[in-house]
């Protein structure tokens, strides 16, 4: 269960999250619980969580070690300020800021390389779903950002199913249509990686997930866990969601 904070929330917000949020899921041994908070954010949430069973994750990371890349951070970084996971590929950043199967590819090197967990990201949009397309479009996106990775490699990551016109719009994607797009991606992953990786691999489900629906979601067996995002921002509201 994963928490996508965005770009909310300062230092003193994320500490005084992280101590309520805390004996909420003391208890919670069922799965593995990450928040993702703003880069700024990451040391106090990184001491803020110190010996409990919640790993501390950022939103992205550049796949140099370091150099001349103005408003970038990288792996290496993460990982001295004690991150053990990041998301990459969010559909934001491939809105928003074009990103490229080929650099998905790099960032998942470049995570793994500094011993993170990379969060790999992939989903259609509305038009797209509406034109029939949805296949089509994580085809492209794993043959271009996962296929080329290792079987060593690819053991190593999380996948984050998210349709694109599902976030933070309040439409979620029924059970069994998050359901048929992660059997269609675990098909993918068996074909090109073997039945046992495709067993293996955690498939997420983001997109508006929040306390009322998690539990139907989380029935479909196909479905590992969730990537949240608004409903992660309030303690209780993830905590729910964590123990659902």
């Amino acid at each position: 269960m994963a928490g996508n904070w965005k770009m909310y929330k300062t230092p003193a917000e994320t500490h005084n999250y992280i101590e309520a949020f805390k004996p909420l899921v003391a208890a919670s041994t069922h799965c593995d619980i990450v928040l993702c908070p703003p880069f700024p954010n990451l040391p106090a949430a990184v001491a803020e969580a110190a010996g409990t069973t919640i790993g501390i994750g950022a939103q992205n990371l550049h796949w140099g070690k370091e150099g001349a890349v103005t408003g970038e951070v990288s792996g290496h970084m993460l990982q001295a300020v004690g991150c053990s996971h990041v998301i990459i590929a969010h559909s934001e950043r491939r809105q928003y800021f074009k990103e490229s199967e080929p650099e998905v590819v790099k960032k998942v090197e470049a995570a793994l390389e500094w011993g993170l967990t990379p969060i790999v990201c992939v989903g259609e949009l509305l038009a797209e779903r509406e034109a029939g397309r949805t296949e089509d479009v994580l085809s492209e996106q794993f043959d271009g950002g996962l296929a080329p990775l290792t079987p060593e490699q690819f053991a190593k990551i999380v996948i984050a199913y998210e349709p694109v016109w599902a976030i933070g719009t309040g439409k979620v994607a029924t059970p069994q249509m998050a359901s048929d797009a992660h059997r269609f991606i675990r098909s993918k992953v068996t074909a090109r990686f073997g039945a046992e990786a495709g067993a293996a691999v955690r498939i997420l489900y983001g997109g508006s997930v929040k306390p009322d629906n998690v539990k139907g979601l989380m029935a479909e067996e196909e479905i590992d866990g969730a990537l949240v995002g608004g409903a992660s921002l309030d303690p209780k509201s993830f905590a729910a969601i964590v123990n659902y």
